[in-house]
């Protein structure tokens, strides 16, 4: 995701249950029955693996001769829902493309095919279809587990004399922020963090989901069926975006994830940022000896939720239910594949790195050193529940995510955020 959005991850039993044997590929040929080739039109959000995607995708076409295969990708900075609606809207429809959870099965459901007979809803991960799942209709695929907090440098870590085994709670977290601030021109560091403040998924998404999570009690239904949502948890909302806002490179307003990524943390001008096991790839491909050193923090919600990993699925995959029989089964067809087979599965390990969603998988396979810390967090049980997606639709962009904008430039009191905020939820849920 980058958005990267839900679903519990309880014990060590979910994940390992991907240890299990694999399913292997059910696929049939996606060939219409008049002989010629089909068109699947995939329309998807993920930036992070577009290229490695498309190389899969290859791989399939090669396998498949008679099914054709279209990726776009609009993510990171670029608003995906809106793109999405633009896209139908000017009648080039998708086959394939991506829904979050509850609010997008509503908003989209004229559109979506019922999946519930496909071989991979039975390989699923408990609860990872919770979301999705309308009078026991399943309507999208999950992409794979995801979880975010603070990515860390440990080289600058180390060199600062902090252990950050021992960050357990947000006071420790702040004292070893002032440390790094301190040091800062010794470590050769422009700020301690890079606040993307410009990508308002980073802040009224996943920022926020860590302190209304637990006032729904990790319940992605409970926040999709809420009237009103309080801000229990405010103070320490506002704790951690003000600690996050003094300590970065300004300002804040501006950054948007790739220089947050890829020109600040990837070398090494700052020492913390809030993304999640996604940004390895992009941090990797800047400077891959730093992507070997490098771990995630949980972000603290005080007195309620110290230790605990934000862990997650960030998108499902849907299937236009309005395409022809033979562009669905096609379409059907390539995600069966992508996830069971044995080409499809090694892609989804080695080269997306992605943690899975499904039974089949050698978790041992896992190689990049934050997805390993997701996996750790999510096999102790130590993490908080993906709720964003039951936010009311455009909810936690462009209302929450806007208005922190307003607020770190100034322009707006945090009180006022919150009291314009849960005013539009409340609205939007009449």
């Amino acid at each position: 995701m980058k958005f990267k959005k839900v679903l519990s991850l309880a014990a060590c039993g979910v994940i390992a249950s991907s240890l299990l044997a694999g399913c292997g590929s059910k696929s049939g040929s996606g060939s219409s029955s008049n002989g010629k080739q089909v068109e699947v039109d995939i329309f998807q959000f993920k930036v992070e693996f577009k290229d490695q995607f498309t190389k899969l995708a290859d791989e399939y076409m090669k396998e498949h001769p008679d099914v054709k295969i279209n990726i776009t990708t609009v993510g990171g900075g670029g608003d995906y829902g809106a793109a999405l609606k633009s896209k139908f809207s000017s009648g080039k429809e998708p086959t394939i493309f991506n829904i979050g959870g509850p609010q997008d099965v509503k908003d989209w459901q004229t559109k979506l095919e019922d999946l519930s007979s496909e071989p991979l809803v039975k390989e699923a991960l408990p609860t990872t279809l919770d979301g999705v799942t309308v009078d026991k209709k399943v309507y999208g695929l999950p992409f794979n587990q995801e979880g975010y907090g603070f990515i860390y440098n440990k080289a600058v870590f180390e060199k600062a004399g902090i252990k950050p085994e021992e960050i357990t709670t947000y006071a420790k977290l702040m004292e070893a922020v002032k440390t790094l601030d301190s040091k800062k021109a010794d470590l050769g560091l422009d700020a301690v963090f890079a606040l993307p403040a410009k990508e308002d998924w980073v802040t009224g998404l996943h920022l926020s989901n860590i302190f209304i999570s637990p006032e729904f009690d990790g319940s992605i239904l409970k926040t999709f069926e809420a009237k009103n949502v309080e801000f229990k948890y405010a103070k320490q909302f506002k704790d951690v975006l003000d600690m996050q806002n003094k300590y970065s490179v300004q300002p804040t307003v501006s950054l948007d994830y790739s220089q947050q990524v890829e020109k600040l943390f990837s070398t090494g001008k700052v020492a913390l940022i809030q993304q999640g096991n996604w940004a390895f790839n992009s941090i990797e491909q800047v400077d891959p000896e730093l992507a070997k050193n490098i771990g995630l923090l949980p972000i603290p919600v005080e007195g309620v939720a110290e230790g605990k990993l934000a862990v997650g699925v960030p998108m499902y995959w849907a299937v236009n239910n309005s395409k022809d029989d033979a562009t669905k089964k096609a379409a059907k067809d390539f995600l069966n594949w992508m996830y069971t087979s044995e080409k499809g599965k090694e892609y989804v390990i080695k080269e997306f790195k992605f943690i899975p969603a499904y039974n089949g998988y050698d978790v041992s396979k896992i190689s990049d050193p934050l997805s390993k810390d997701v996996y750790s967090y999510a096999k102790d049980g130590k993490t908080i529940n993906w709720v964003f997606m039951g936010y009311p639709s455009s909810w936690g962009q462009k209302t929450l995510g806007t208005d922190i904008q307003k607020y770190v430039t100034g322009e707006s009191s945090f009180e006022d955020i919150i009291k314009h905020s849960k005013d539009v939820w409340a609205q939007e849920r009449k």
